[in-house]
């Protein structure tokens, strides 16, 4: 495995609230992250569809890990800023976003994700976001990036 691989596992291992919702990482490239989580009826919205902020939570870790896969590895990342279009309702089995880094300066970001409902196999499209992550040193985030 290579370090920023490691780097990206680790810290998502961290991340309370992914486990929370049953999130894992499946896919860590240089640029490229891909999260997925199952459907479960306690991250359903009032309609039965799986809430838009869960949806968005793997859209936007999914761009911060993408980002953090290419940041040095004394580097951190935070988002600063996102927007979200949710295209369709979320109904599936399970639920998946794929982030790509689209152009990494010296302190910013931007990321582009979209994600996917699955059902019998078939993906849907379902919401788009464009991120903003800022990279930051790990000793003024206050994190140990060697876990």
């Amino acid at each position: 495995m290579e370090a920023f691989e490691k780097k990206v596992r680790d810290s998502f291992g961290r991340q309370l609230f992914m486990s929370t919702i049953g999130a894992e990482v499946t896919t860590v490239d240089r640029g490229r992250v891909e999260i997925r989580f199952p459907f479960s009826p306690t991250l359903t919205q009032q309609n039965g569809f799986v809430h838009a902020g869960a949806v968005t939570s793997i859209l936007d870790s999914a761009c911060g890990y993408a980002a953090l896969s290419i940041a040095s590895e004394d580097s951190e990342v935070l988002s600063v800023e996102f927007k979200v279009n949710l295209l369709a309702p979320g109904v599936g089995e399970s639920f998946v976003a794929r982030a790509v880094v689209k152009r990494a300066g010296k302190r910013l970001a931007v990321c582009t994700a979209d994600a996917f409902a699955v059902r019998a196999g078939e993906e849907k499209l379902i919401a788009t976001m464009l991120a903003t992550m800022m990279k930051m040193d790990s000793k003024a985030a206050g994190v140990d990036s060697r876990g």
